[in-house]
This record gives structure tokens, C-alpha cells and sequence, in this order.
């Protein structure tokens, strides 16, 4: 089976969580910790959401810097494949391993509930799921909000960078962005919790999807 990273940073709280995503989906899980370089041989990697460092400086600012994360990046440049979700998606942006950045959601408050995400792009990481079908997922963020210039946002578009779309503006994020890629595709960000939603007791199995395409990579 294919054994997926779990990187645990000072302040992850959703680590457990994706762990277990990671045996539903049927991968092996193995824990990683923010200051080691070591990725043990695995075959994908996932940073999960939390607050790294308390979030004191800006939502992923500080633990882009931490050890594990040049090992992260050499990773991904050889195409290996990296999910990030919420925290996770900050620390990738401020790695400028995804573009964009994370701000605090429009509404100043934080928002915890199920969403409809719209299918933007075919992808393997939504399971080429057709342009305009809806899949729901939980989000849990305060900011959460992605923003982009307009400058640029074309070229994403038509890159195929963008995967899902917000179906009603949540956040206020840059033409309602959930989900994008870097250009090859084997990096994903997104802010909603797709390792909350691959157990039928909790509703929605939709999330399998993104797990599950770290083992099918």
C-alpha cells in the first residue's frame, strides 16, 4: 500500500484526523514531524490543518521555515504528490509551493459548516469528477479567505489550477476559490477538510476523493 506523510507542526490539531482519512482511503499512515527532514520513503504527503506556531505571525508564515519543509519541496519539484488542507494549504502558500495567499475570512467570523463545492476542472485529485458537478465538504476556518490578483487568475483558470468553487461566497475568497493546484497538478491546497468527510456516520464521503488520491498517485 502506498504509505502517505502526515506532517504534524507545532499547533496541528486535525493530524490524528487525517491519519485515519489516510487508513480509510487504504493507505498506510505514517507520521511525520515538523523538524525532521526525514520523509521516511513515503510515496505522498499531507499537512494538515491546525494553527502552526499559534498562528502568532500569519497562518503558515512561521512553519514554512520548519525543517521538514525543504524536504517538502524537493519532493514536490519531483513531482510527488502534496495535499494541504486549511493550516496546510497556508503553509504551502507562504512555501510558494501554491499560489495565493490565506486572509481572514470577509466576514471577520469564523465559519464551521458543510459546504457545496462546485467541479471547476477535471482533475485525478476530485476523482475527474465532471465540470459542474457539486461535492460537499466541511470547512472550519477564520481565515480562510484565498486571494489572488486578477492579474494572473486567467492563466490558473485555463491552466486548470482551479478545481472546486465555493457555490455560495463563504469567505470571501478571490471569485469564491476553494481548491487550486500548482501548475503540474501534484500539489493541492484547499481549505475545506476533506479528511472529515470519508466516513458515512459523518455525512459526506466526498473527501475520499482528495485523500484517496494520495494513494492512487
Amino acid at each position: 500500500m502506498a504509505k502517505v506523510g502526515v506532517i504534524t507542526f507545532l499547533g496541528s490539531l486535525d493530524d490524528r484526523d487525517a491519519l485515519r482519512a489516510v487508513a480509510t482511503v487504504g493507505g498506510t499512515p505514517v507520521p511525520l514531524w515538523h523538524g525532521d527532514a526525514d520523509l521516511k520513503g513515503v510515496d505522498a504527503i499531507l499537512l494538515p490543518g491546525g494553527f502552526s506556531y499559534g498562528d502568532h505571525l500569519r497562518c503558515g508564515a512561521l512553519a514554512r521555515f520548519a525543517p521538514i519543509m525543504g524536504a517538502v519541496a524537493e519532493f514536490a519539484a519531483a513531482g510527488g504528490p502534496v495535499l494541504g488542507i486549511c493550516n496546510g494549504f497556508q503553509i504551502l502558500c507562504e512555501a510558494d509551493l501554491l499560489p495565493g495567499i490565506l486572509t481572514p475570512n470577509h466576514g471577520q467570523r469564523f465559519i464551521c459548516r458543510d459546504v457545496d463545492l462546485i467541479v471547476e476542472a477535471a482533475s485525478p485529485w476530485i476523482g475527474n469528477r465532471p465540470v459542474g458537478e457539486t461535492i460537499t465538504v466541511p470547512v472550519k476556518h477564520g481565515d480562510g479567505a484565498w486571494f489572488h490578483p486578477q492579474e494572473g487568475l486567467a492563466e490558473l483558470e485555463a491552466n486548470g489550477q482551479v478545481l472546486l468553487r465555493y457555490a455560495e461566497d463563504i469567505n470571501g475568497s478571490t471569485d469564491r476559490i476553494a481548491c487550486i493546484t500548482n501548475a503540474a497538478g501534484n500539489v493541492c491546497g484547499l481549505m475545506p477538510h476533506p479528511e472529515h468527510a470519508v466516513d458515512p456516520l459523518l455525512g459526506s464521503i466526498d473527501g475520499q476523493l482528495l485523500v484517496g488520491r494520495l494513494i492512487a498517485a
